[in-house]
C-alpha cells in the first residue's frame, strides 16, 4: 500500500472557548439598532483572541459564520469579511452557512469534520442574526411548488403555526404548562445572572442612537425577571384564535452574534490552548415541515446511537427553547420531568432571545460553563428544532469528568478508548 493510501486517524475536536454579544431586542428600540451585523461578529472574533492569547492568529484554518439572511450587513460571505475585518491574516480564509437556526450549530459541526480529517488545527465558528436589520422572511420567496403540489402546508412556513401544530398533536403538553416552564426559564436565567454565570461569556457591545448618543450594553435585553404564571396567561395567541402560542411562551425576534474557538486535541495541547469540552458525536435529522419543533429528538436518537449512549447518560441538557412546546415535546419523549435540573440550568431562548443563526454556540457556551461548574457530569448535549422541519444535536464529554475518555485538559493521552471519534468526522444531514 502506497503512503498516500493509507487509512487516515481521525482526531479528537474539542471545545477551546465560547463568546457572544448581549442579545437585543429586534427593532429600532433594541440595543442593537444601528449597529451592523457583521460588526456584531468581529467583536466576538476579536474577544476570542484577547481571551486566547497563546494562540497565534496565522494558525486559525477557517473562520465559519453562519446567518439565515444572507443579505446585507450579513452578506458577501460574512465568515470571510469577518476575519479581515476582525483583523486576522489575509491567509486566514472563511465561508458562509445555512441552516437557518441551526446555523452556528452547523458551523461548528462542519468545522469539527475537518478538524477531525486533519484539514484544519483550529478554526473558528459561529452566527449571526440581526433581525432588526433583516426581518424573518424578508426577501423570501418560496416556490410556488410547495403549495401547487402540496409538498409542504404554506402554514407550516411560519414557524408560530408549526409551534400550535405540536399543541395539536400533544394535547397534554397545555397553554398552561408551556407557560410555567416559561416562567421557570425566566426564572433560571435571571439567578444565573445573579450567580455571575452569564457574564464571563459576554463580549460588551457599544451602540449609538441618534439623540441619545453612545452607550456601552454588557447585558442581554430580553429578560423578564420576575415574570409569573399569572403574567403569562393573558397574553394573546397571534398565530390562531384561542391558540396556546404566546409571545411569552417563545423566544423573541432577536439580534446577536456568537463566535467559538475549535480545535484538534493535538492543537490545543501544542498552542497552550484550554479544553472546556470534547466532542463525542453529532447528527441531523429531518421531520415534516408542519411539526419542526420536534426535530431534537431524531436528532438526538441519531446522536446517541452514534456515540453508543443512552438519554440516560446525558447529565446536561441545552435545548433551544424556540417555542415551550417544542422543548416539552422532546421531555416527553424521553420521560423527562418539565423541571428536571438537567434541563436549561441557567434558562434559555425564551427568557435570553433566539438571533436565530447565532444561538448554537450560544447554547455550547453555556453547557461548558455548567461542565466547569459540575465535574461530575460526563456528557451533555445541545439540540434545537430548525426550519423546515429539521432538528440538530450535538454530543459533548466534559474533561473535567474523572472518567474522559479523550485527552486531558494538559494535553495528557488518556489511556481509555475514544468512543465515537469517528462520528466527529462524518455530516448525518
Amino acid at each position: 500500500m502506497s503512503p498516500t493510501s493509507a487509512p487516515r486517524a481521525l482526531r479528537d475536536v474539542v471545545f477551546v472557548d465560547g463568546v457572544r454579544t448581549p442579545f437585543g431586542k429586534a427593532g429600532e428600540k433594541g440595543i442593537h439598532a444601528g449597529t451592523r451585523a457583521d460588526d456584531l461578529v468581529v467583536k466576538c472574533v476579536r474577544e476570542l483572541l484577547r481571551r486566547n492569547p497563546s494562540l497565534p492568529p496565522e494558525r486559525i484554518d477557517d473562520v465559519a459564520i453562519a446567518a439565515t439572511t444572507q443579505t446585507g450587513d450579513q452578506g458577501m460571505t460574512i465568515g470571510r469579511t469577518a476575519a479581515l475585518l476582525a483583523g486576522l491574516p489575509r491567509s486566514v480564509p472563511g465561508f458562509a452557512i445555512d441552516r437557518m437556526c441551526a446555523g452556528a450549530m452547523t458551523a461548528v459541526t462542519t468545522t469539527a469534520g475537518g478538524i477531525a480529517f486533519g484539514a484544519y488545527d483550529v478554526v473558528v465558528a459561529g452566527g449571526v442574526e440581526h433581525m432588526g436589520n433583516h426581518p424573518m422572511g424578508q426577501g423570501a420567496d418560496p416556490n410556488p411548488r410547495f403549495a401547487s403540489e402540496r409538498l409542504v402546508d404554506p402554514a407550516a412556513l411560519n414557524m408560530g403555526n408549526t409551534a400550535e401544530n405540536l399543541h395539536d398533536r400533544f394535547p397534554a403538553i397545555t397553554k398552561e404548562r408551556a407557560d410555567a416552564y416559561a416562567a421557570a426559564s425566566q426564572a433560571k436565567l435571571a439567578a444565573a445572572y445573579q450567580d455571575g454565570k452569564i457574564q464571563p461569556d459576554l463580549v460588551p457591545v457599544t451602540g449609538r442612537k441618534p439623540g441619545e448618543g453612545w452607550s456601552l450594553h454588557s447585558a442581554d435585553e430580553p429578560p423578564r425577571p420576575g415574570t409569573t404564571r399569572e403574567d403569562l396567561a393573558g397574553l394573546r395567541t397571534p398565530f390562531r384564535a384561542h391558540g396556546r402560542v404566546t409571545a411569552g411562551n417563545a423566544a423573541g425576534l432577536n439580534d446577536g452574534a456568537t463566535a467559538s474557538l475549535l480545535a484538534s486535541a493535538e492543537a490545543a495541547a501544542e498552542l497552550g490552548l484550554p479544553v472546556k469540552m470534547r466532542l463525542v458525536s453529532y447528527a441531523f435529522a429531518g421531520v415534516e415541515p408542519e411539526v419542526m419543533g420536534i426535530g431534537p429528538v431524531p436528532a438526538t436518537e441519531k446522536a446517541l446511537k452514534m456515540a453508543g449512549l443512552d438519554i440516560a447518560d446525558i447529565g446536561l441538557l441545552e435545548i433551544n427553547e424556540a417555542f415551550a412546546v417544542q422543548v416539552l415535546s422532546f421531555l416527553d419523549h424521553y420521560g423527562i420531568a418539565d423541571d428536571d435540573p438537567r434541563v436549561n440550568r441557567y434558562g434559555g431562548a425564551i427568557a435570553v432571545g433566539h438571533p436565530l443563526a447565532a444561538s448554537g454556540v450560544r447554547l455550547m457556551t453555556q453547557l461548558a460553563r455548567q461542565f466547569e461548574d459540575d465535574p461530575t457530569v460526563r456528557y451533555g448535549l445541545t439540540t434545537m428544532c430548525i426550519g423546515l422541519g429539521m432538528g440538530g444535536t450535538v454530543i459533548w464529554e466534559n474533561p473535567r469528568h474523572a472518567d474522559y475518555s479523550g485527552r486531558s485538559p494538559q494535553g495528557v493521552a488518556a489511556t481509555a478508548a475514544v468512543p465515537a471519534a469517528a462520528s466527529a468526522g462524518e455530516d448525518h444531514a
